[in-house]
């Protein structure tokens, strides 16, 4: 069975672990950890930011979402790789744009590094769309929204 959930603090250990899992592999593209790798996610958690994705009892995925005046930041998603290509990523899209239709906001942001070019690609299936590039905190970003 898959559920999705508020974090809690016991799923901290899971959380760093996927994050540092699926975000790892990027460090020599980008010469240095990817942001979501330095987040603080005992405070992210303990503010009602995250939502974990369980199958079958474990910790596959988490999302993290922060609601902004006129739109929802989709802030971090992430699979752990094990469970990557069973769907888990489109289930937590569908339930960010689900989230923000329920805040009513009509768009939805994200960004990611421009050297993920295979998030890009993604999120461009799903109906993104480039709205920016710029270098932040070091951090070369390609921003992106979908309207609702």
């Amino acid at each position: 069975m898959t559920l999705l959930r508020p974090a809690t603090a016991a799923d901290l250990p899971a959380l760093t672990a996927i994050v540092d899992a699926a975000y790892g592999p990027y460090i020599p593209r980008i010469g240095r950890k990817p942001g979501p790798m330095s987040d603080d996610y005992t405070a992210l958690v303990a503010q009602g930011l995250v939502q974990v994705l369980e199958d079958q009892g474990r910790v596959c995925g988490l999302l993290v979402l922060i609601a902004q005046l006129d739109a929802l930041l989709l802030d971090n998603i992430a699979i752990a790789p094990e469970a990557q290509g069973r769907g888990f990523g489109r289930l937590l899209l569908a339930a960010a744009e689900n989230a923000a239709r329920a805040a009513g906001l009509p768009v939805i942001r994200l960004y990611t590094n421009v050297a993920m070019t295979e998030n890009i690609a993604i999120y461009s299936r799903q109906g993104y769309a480039e709205t920016g590039r710029r270098v932040e905190n070091g951090l070369h970003r390609v921003y992106m929204e979908k309207r609702l």
